[in-house]
């Protein structure tokens, strides 16, 4: 079982538990989507374009991105991407992320991290909290800020 990185610490990953469902991005159909967007998350490789995916917004309740390695990045910018072009749903990086990464993580947009649970062992909870950006501003809410001094 996987364990769940949020700003509030550790958590057994409890979606397909749930009722939830991952599906790879090439396996991917409106018609699997549109039976329950709540309860699908869409799994997609570190090399897609983010303005590809615009179209599936609203048939995913989660956008799961691999990091194969901590050193490869991709994942990071496409997060930001998707943000940037409008997605609010839950975002979720997999993979092989480690504490050091955790900010960078949430300040370009993920939500959670998952990650396995022998990596929770040798980087505990308080390794990955102690990353935390310290204004604690996601990149949702540093959006939404800006979304309203331009609108004021």
């Amino acid at each position: 079982m996987s364990i769940i990185v949020r700003d509030d610490g550790f958590h057994k990953d409890s979606w397909e538990a749930d009722g939830g469902l991952f599906i790879d991005l090439e396996k991917f159909g409106q018609d699997v989507a549109s039976k329950a967007p709540d309860k699908t998350a869409l799994d997609i490789p570190n090399d897609v374009s983010a303005h590809s995916l615009t179209g599936l917004f609203n048939n995913v309740a989660m956008i799961r991105i691999p990091f194969p390695s901590f050193a490869d990045g991709r994942g990071f910018s496409i997060a930001k991407q998707l943000r940037q072009i409008g997605y609010e749903g839950r975002l979720r990086a997999f993979g092989h992320v480690i504490a050091d990464q955790y900010g960078f993580a949430r300040t370009c947009g993920f939500d959670e991290v998952e990650i396995s649970e022998e990596l929770a062992e040798r980087q505990p909870q308080e390794q990955w909290l102690a990353r935390l950006p310290k204004d604690n501003l996601s990149y949702q809410k540093k959006l939404l800020a800006e979304r309203e001094m331009r609108n004021a």
